[in-house]
């Protein structure tokens, strides 16, 4: 059987981190060892980030929502719950959108989990 030249494919994987490791400082952007160890933990950082991100923006909404509400007499918890009870089912994303660009349409649901609430 023929000898098959290995540089190539070799080359490729070291090009293909090296790529990957554009940007960074030092040595872990020209040294492959290094660059290595620093793209498998940037890759690390991307997955975790990814589900961070969403429980950022959740929190975001939650805070927004606490803050429309208690100009309105009511905490985030008794609205939410008074949500329920009235059998809205709105998500916190559109909540929040409602709350930032729709105030007149957000105090109409504040009155009926108010209500709701109450009752």
């Amino acid at each position: 059987m023929s000898r098959s030249p290995r540089s190539v494919p070799s080359r490729a994987r070291r090009n293909k981190v090296l790529k990957a490791a554009k940007g960074f400082r030092g040595r872990r952007k020209n040294n492959i060892t290094t660059a290595n160890a620093a793209v498998d933990k940037s890759l690390q950082h991307n997955y975790i980030g990814r589900k961070e991100k969403k429980r950022n923006f959740r929190a975001l909404w939650i805070q927004r929502i606490n803050a429309a509400v208690r100009e309105h007499g009511l905490t985030y918890s008794r609205f939410i719950s008074g949500l329920a009870g009235a059998g809205i089912e709105i998500d916190r994303k559109v909540l929040s959108d409602l709350a930032v660009h729709e105030p007149a349409a957000f105090k109409a649901l504040v009155d009926q989990a108010g209500a709701a609430a109450k009752a």
